[in-house]
């Protein structure tokens, strides 16, 4: 036998022979990111960000029970799933940092760019207040799965609001180290790195995406789920993946035969201006999460935690590819699978 793929190395080298083989084999993916390691053992940044999107792909099902039902369902049948995009959310202050971190995007825009994403359209959340960004990777934009960066802007809201949201978001540690820096600099001059650069850095950035601030007050979390379904979901979760996407061919018929399964379906399906691009989702999963109380004593209640989310893109007869757009109208309804049932 041959070597295997760089691809299959750098995600079983971080996850273990189990969880990558499961993973990897649920995800239907180009074959021209599984072409076996050069003679220089080099990794591409095309293949280095869709390893770190597998990474992120895993850790979402090991937190989302449903999406984790339905992959596996996906991976016994033999169809797989085409990972369109995974989207986060970010906390951006009127002025100044998120604790440690750079503010808002600018945290995952320093990751995202050496491994060659580029903005590829801006989509105002106003209703949420927030912003929500796409980012795509420019070797192989319909293969490797874009992001849906999305800040919320904490000055939209109340005073109160924004001292809640400094006494959460101000502990806010940044994993990237020097070395993990470093190497971010190199892929970004050079586009590639050595395999042992690669699994190093990849180890590292796989936990920028995860909650880097303290265990929030329940008092704090109250006042921002008071404002933002959004904000409290970050305050929980962090800027863990908040959801992500099977791209499918009839997102109609998909929807109503996860109904038939008795899954926690979205009702309706979110349909483009430009009608090419139509979305629905599960409804996110609820989770177990710790609060402080007033007197620092620790509290466990159930919150939204992650959900998936299912598109269909239709061909955009002028440019001859598939619409990799997004909607700000379709996105706005796909958020609200975060809220608290009953708020």
């Amino acid at each position: 036998m041959g070597e295997p793929p760089q691809l299959h190395r750098l995600v079983e080298t971080i996850l273990g022979h189990s969880a990558a083989r499961d993973t990897l084999e649920a995800l239907r993916m180009s074959p021209a990111l599984l072409n076996p390691s050069g003679a220089d053992g080099r990794v591409s940044r095309a293949v280095a960000a869709m390893a770190l999107n597998i990474l992120l792909f895993h850790d979402l099902l090991a937190r989302a029970p449903t999406a984790a039902a339905y992959v596996a369902d996906r991976r016994a049948d033999g169809a797989g799933v085409v990972f369109d995009h995974g989207a986060l959310r970010t906390i951006r202050f009127k002025e100044g940092p998120t604790g440690a971190l750079p503010p808002g995007e600018a945290a995952f825009t320093r990751v995202l760019e050496p491994l060659g994403y580029a903005l590829a359209g801006v989509y105002p959340l106003d209703r949420l207040g927030m912003t929500g960004r796409a980012y795509a990777q420019e070797d192989f934009p319909e293969d490797v799965p874009q992001f849906f960066l999305s800040e919320l802007h904490v000055d939209r809201f109340s005073a109160p609001f924004q001292a809640a949201a400094h006494a959460v978001f101000d502990s806010s540690s940044d994993p990237l180290d020097p070395v993990s820096l470093a190497d971010l600099g190199q892929l970004r001059a050079k586009g590639e790195l050595e395999m042992a650069a690669a699994i190093r850095l990849l180890s590292v950035l796989a936990s920028v995406f995860g909650r880097r601030h303290a265990v929030p007050r329940l008092a704090d979390y109250r006042t921002l789920l008071g404002e933002s379904a959004e904000a409290a979901w970050i305050a929980t979760e962090g800027n863990a993946f908040n959801h992500a996407t099977d791209r499918v061919s009839d997102v109609d018929a998909l929807a109503q035969a996860q109904r038939a399964l008795g899954r926690p379906m979205k009702p309706a399906v979110e349909i483009s201006a430009s009608g090419r691009v139509r979305q629905t989702a599960f409804r996110a999963d609820p989770v177990e999460r710790s609060f402080l109380d007033d007197s620092g004593g620790e509290v466990r209640m159930s919150a939204p935690g992650s959900f998936y989310e299912f598109i269909t893109r239709d061909v955009e007869a002028e440019a001859g590819r598939i619409d990799l757009r997004f909607d700000s109208s379709n996105a706005q309804g796909i958020f609200k699978m975060t809220q608290v049932q009953g708020a």
